[in-house]
């Protein structure tokens, strides 16, 4: 690379919770630049996964976090050319990306729900991940069996 690279600019914490985590949520899930449309959605969502809690001692902050790291992936499969054929090569996934494609499953995963809105679809998403069943954890399964299934191709990494 010629250039140096960016800064990370430093994201600032949420006004309720005061956790740069759910600003970082709150930025993936936003759609045009609205970001007080995506606050309150989320903000709506744990509401909503207050109110359909079992279990007393977790808060819907706490309940979102668990459904988070149920969602995290910890092995994910790369393209790799050797030779003429493109094999799967298993590799650790980043801290940083780990998170960040967790939240990209679980935000997509709860806009194909279909429930009435955003908010519903989302607590909805939230309430199966932390059970750990749901189409994101589904997801996250999927890709721990395709690096299970590729890791006789793991000398070829890079």
């Amino acid at each position: 690379m010629r250039k140096r690279q960016p800064k990370r600019r430093p994201i600032l914490p949420d006004p309720k919770f005061n956790d740069q985590l759910v600003t970082r949520f709150v930025n993936m899930m936003m759609w045009d630049g609205k970001k007080s449309v995506s606050f309150k959605v989320f903000y709506d969502a744990i509401a909503i996964v207050e109110e359909k809690k079992q279990d007393d001692e977790k808060s819907a902050l706490e309940i979102w976090k668990d459904a988070l790291s149920n969602v995290m992936p910890h092995v994910e499969v790369r393209s790799r050319r050797v030779g003429g054929a493109t094999f799967q090569i298993p590799m650790q996934i980043r801290p940083d990306r780990k998170v960040s494609t967790a939240m990209k499953w679980l935000i997509s995963y709860s806009r194909k729900r279909n429930e009435k809105s955003m908010a519903q679809k989302l607590a909805g998403e939230i309430i199966s991940a932390a059970k750990e069943e749901g189409a994101a954890v589904k997801k996250r399964v999927d890709t721990h069996k395709m690096a299970e299934a590729n890791k006789a191709f793991s000398h070829f990494r890079f």
